[in-house]
Order: structure tokens, then sequence, then C-alpha cells
């Protein structure tokens, strides 16, 4: 804490040793050191108090940089989940157009695409299922 050398402790020493007295020289150097001893305690619990606020402080900004990372890792995931079921559900639309044989409709309110989702891979559309069950017989007749 200071840069005190032993010729200046000897010389703050026989100054002392002047003023005080020799009788009360140990008690007063007693008194000093215990003063001392608690202000050095007092330094460093303000130290280590001040260390622990500064790595609360710290940690409290990695949760935050950790939420703000899972919001959008959550944000990307909901709207790839949303562009998925859009096509997915086009796609069952046009199967189910294509086995009725109806013509196409329109969707009542397509989905606005989503400018930070990345582009969904396409579903290949489903085969037409056969107009007649395989296990019945084709001519028409009644088993």
């Amino acid at each position: 804490m200071f840069d005190v050398s032993f010729t200046e402790l000897m010389v703050i020493g026989v100054i002392a040793l002047i003023v005080i007295g020799p009788e009360r020289l140990p008690k007063v150097a007693r008194t000093v050191g215990h003063l001392l001893g608690r202000a050095q305690r007092y330094v460093n619990d303000v130290k280590s108090d001040i260390q622990r606020e500064i790595e609360i402080d710290e940690l409290r900004k990695f949760k935050s940089e950790m939420d703000e990372a899972a919001n959008s890792v959550q944000s990307s995931l909901r709207d790839t989940e949303n562009t998925l079921r859009n096509d997915l559900n086009d796609t069952a639309r046009e199967a189910r157009q294509a086995v009725s044989g109806s013509p196409a409709a329109e969707p009542a309110e397509p989905a606005p695409p989503a400018a930070e989702a990345p582009q969904a891979v396409q579903a290949p559309e489903a085969p037409a299922a056969p107009a007649q069950p395989a296990d019945q017989p084709k001519t028409g007749a009644t088993p």
C-alpha cells in the first residue's frame, strides 16, 4: 500500500518513543497495529465486494446474451415450422384435389414469406391414390 523503507520506519519509531514515552509506547503500538489490521481487512472486504459485483454483472450480461440467442433460435424455428406447415398443407391440398379430380381452389389467405427463415425444401408430391382399392375387382361385379 505505502512505500515506506526501513530507515523511514526507524525515524518514525524514534519520534514516537520521544513523544509518547517508553512506558506507553508498547500499548500505543499494539493499538495502532490493531487499527491497521482492521483497516486492511476492511479494504480487502471492499475489494472482494467490488470483484463479486463485477462478476455478477458479467454473468447478467452473459445471461441476457444467451436469452437473446435462445429467442432468436426459437423465432427462427417458429418461422421454419410455419413455412413447412404451409408447404405441407399446400401439398396435401393438391394431392386431395388430384385424387378427387376437382379443380384447384385458391387458398383463402396465403402466408407471407418469412424474411429471416431459410428457404424450405419442397416436399415431393404424394402419388395419386388409385380410384378403386386393389382388393375389389375392376369389372364392377359384386362378389
